[in-house]
């Protein structure tokens, strides 16, 4: 794990002993369930440090300190980018949103194994928690990775984000291009301008991009649409 302090260090990022020893933990049950669920095709630790500890924590270039915010991870899967951004600020209100079951099983064993405080996992749809007054518009940062194309993931992740607040997609090479196809979308649902930041991963040769949009207007309360609609028809 010291190589990943390094690596988080040339990002600006301080990790501490205690908590690299939660990511170690952390890479173990991720290993130890992989077996069995396919929870990743990246199954050799360095991978994993790199592509899904680092890869995550970069998000924190863009966000700022995170501490005692409100933070909502959208298709969290094995908990990327939500659970390393959460071992790097202990105190952010993370709630992890992962619609299958056996992921959603895997970040609850995550959670209990670490004893993180300030943790939901939400075996729920996006579409439907977008509606419900507990969540709409109550986040101040509302993140994503490799869910889906950027005018379908607005739909998702704006609902869910309070005005003032800033949706954060972590995207590939397509994403300039699906930023301007997303126009529309954005306008609609109450963001503002994307903004993109570019990583570049050591020994990866293609940059990726930190898209932010912030949130300047209240989503229509037609939005989200019922579950399936935002990827079947997008806006």
């Amino acid at each position: 794990m010291e190589r990943l302090a390094e690596q988080a260090a040339a990002f600006g990022l301080a990790l501490t002993p205690p908590q690299l020893a939660q990511f170690a933990r952390y890479e173990e049950l991720l290993l130890a369930w992989n077996e069995q669920l396919n929870l990743t095709a990246i199954r050799d630790p360095a991978g994993i440090r790199l592509r899904h500890f680092l890869d995550s924590l970069t998000c924190a270039t863009v966000t700022g300190d995170l501490s005692g915010q409100r933070l909502i991870d959208v298709g969290s899967g094995a908990g990327f980018p939500g659970l390393p951004l959460k071992l790097l600020y202990p105190s952010l209100h993370l709630v992890l949103v992962e619609s299958v079951g056996k992921k959603a099983r895997f970040l609850k064993a995550v959670v209990a194994d670490l004893a993180l405080t300030g943790v939901a996992v939400l075996a729920e749809r996006a579409e439907l928690l977008g509606q419900q007054p507990a969540h709409r518009e109550q986040y101040d940062w509302v993140v994503a990775r490799s869910v889906a194309e950027l005018r379908i993931l607005v739909e998702y992740l704006l609902p869910l984000c309070r005005v003032g607040g800033q949706v954060l997609a972590q995207k590939g090479t397509s994403a300039a291009a699906e930023a301007a196809q997303a126009a529309p979308a954005i306008a609609t649902l109450g963001g503002n301008t994307p903004h993109l930041t570019p990583v570049q991963l050591p020994g990866r040769d293609q940059p990726h991009y930190l898209l932010t949009i912030p949130k300047i207007h209240p989503t229509p309360a037609g939005y989200p649409r019922r579950p399936g609609l935002p990827a079947k028809r997008p806006l």
